[in-house]
């Protein structure tokens, strides 16, 4: 050996590549170390230079020819260059060289999947699983975890977790997806039970008792949930993570200080994000706190100036305090974002309507309906307003319309009817009107609220007096 490949190993890369280089053109050094070959490789490797790469292993194949590790590395180059019966035939090879090298078995499943043959790689993985132990099974596991994910088998997924926390209770990056697939698959019980034994061993596992919390809330068990949280918090105070979906807790059972308390934590620990902010403005918002409601969703919509939601819920608070010209500001400025939004225009509408404004209100009622003809609040706001504005004939119209649009919805009769009485048509009122009553009585104050003059009509008061009897 030649004193130009004695002390290799210690070596940079630079250097190694022109001992490479001369060995190549046949000027240098009669032969490379096995480990001098490697990081070749994984040199042209690393520069997405493939076929130098490729050059490579096959030289240090030709000096190194019962390397099972230069076998291997050949074989994965193989696979991404999309040579797959190659890549097989250098995996035999390195398997009778040395068949207890499980990234064997992970190549081979790499090529069977980029061949679309997942149940030949499951198949392998399932036997390798059987013949290994130790770190090498639970690398397996994650790998056939993996496998599952590629065909969406999401159950097995779950098992696979669920059997490396059997051999390692503690592992990390199992316990961070199951709590995921746990939520994806439903499986709360089952994680449950796990998460349960796992602590009865190792009760000071801060991920366990957030994936036990986590599966509580799942089943909507929101006080164990929050337990399960503080006991994660009282382990690592630091677990933001842990405040967030206790604060999800205390939202779900209307606690709304100490999900406040919970989500300030967040702040406290993390990035400022404007999910926190809003879900810190809606709790002031339940608590009847609308300026410190309001407070929050600005914050929010500082960081998300294009999320036209958050203008909408500061509007929300205005309307709250009959505020009609502030929030019409900021309904106005999440239309700029989103015109055609449901929710959105139904606020604009109401306001303009609280403002006088009927006609504008008008305006964006027809354009509701026209968004979501089967919703009922938008053909209600349309009727009432068109109402409201001395437009009898429409508002009858649109109650018709409303009546066919949302599949008979009974509310709308009353509303024909007592449209019709306005219009002067007493006896197609009268015959709407009893349709109605034999349809839904319960709804007979939806048309006294449109018009409470109603009551005063004989042949009306018949009718409800004719229903109350029946019905008594």
């Amino acid at each position: 050996m030649s004193r130009e490949s004695f002390r290799e190993d210690d070596q940079d890369i630079g250097d190694l590549l022109r001992l490479y280089r001369r060995l190549v053109s046949g000027r240098g050094a009669a032969s490379l170390s096995e480990d001098a070959f490697e990081r070749i490789i994984d040199h042209f490797d690393d520069m997405d230079d493939l076929g130098s790469a490729i050059d490579a292993a096959d030289t240090g194949i030709g000096q190194h020819p019962f390397s099972s590790i230069l076998l291997i590395k050949k074989a994965d180059l193989l696979i991404s260059a999309k040579r797959y019966d190659e890549a097989h035939e250098l995996l035999d090879r390195a398997e009778i060289l040395d068949s207890n090298d499980i990234d064997i078995y992970i190549l081979r499943t790499d090529a069977y999947l980029a061949q679309d043959l997942q149940e030949r790689a499951v198949s392998l993985l399932e036997e390798a699983i059987r013949r290994f132990d130790g770190e090498d099974r639970i690398d397996l596991l994650f790998e056939l975890a993996d496998v599952y994910d590629d065909y969406e088998a999401f159950d097995k997924i779950f098992d696979c977790l669920r059997m490396i926390l059997t051999y390692q209770p503690t592992n990390e990056e199992a316990l961070y997806k199951i709590c995921f697939w746990t939520d994806y698959t439903g499986r709360n019980e089952e994680s449950i039970r796990l998460h349960e034994e796992i602590l009865d061993e190792h009760p000071y596992n801060e991920l366990a008792w957030f994936n036990l919390a986590a599966a509580f809330q799942g089943l909507k068990l929101y006080e164990k949930a929050i337990d399960a949280y503080k006991y994660a918090l009282v382990i690592n105070e630091k677990f933001d993570y842990a405040y967030r979906n206790m604060a999800d807790a205390y939202i779900r059972l209307r606690k709304y200080r100490d999900a406040i308390e919970a989500l300030e934590k967040v702040i406290e620990l993390a990035r400022p994000e404007d999910v926190i902010y809003e879900a810190i403005g809606h709790c002031y918002d339940r608590l009847n706190n609308h300026a410190q409601a309001r407070f929050y969703y600005r914050k929010a919509s500082h960081l998300s100036p294009e999320d036209a939601k958050l203008q909408y819920r500061v509007a929300t608070t205005y309307m709250q305090e009959a505020n009609w010209l502030q929030a019409a500001k900021y309904l106005e400025m999440a239309l700029r974002l989103n015109r055609n939004a449901y929710d959105f225009n139904l606020a604009m509408g109401k306001v303009q309507m609280e403002l006088g404004n009927l006609r504008e209100a008008l305006q964006h009622f027809g354009l509701i309906v026209r968004v979501r003809p089967r919703n009922i609040s938008g053909w209600d706001a349309l009727i009432q307003c068109a109402h409201a504005a001395g437009l009898l004939h429409e508002a009858e119209e649109y109650a018709r319309t409303a009546w066919v649009q949302t599949g008979g919805k009974p509310v709308f009769r009353f509303y024909q009817a007592a449209l019709l009485f306005a219009l002067g048509r007493a006896k197609e009122a009268l015959i709407v009107l009893e349709s109605a009553m034999i349809e839904s009585p319960k709804l007979l104050s939806r048309m006294l609220d449109l018009d409470p003059s109603l009551m005063q009509h004989p042949q009306v008061v018949d009718i409800i007096a004719r229903h109350r009897r029946k019905r008594g």
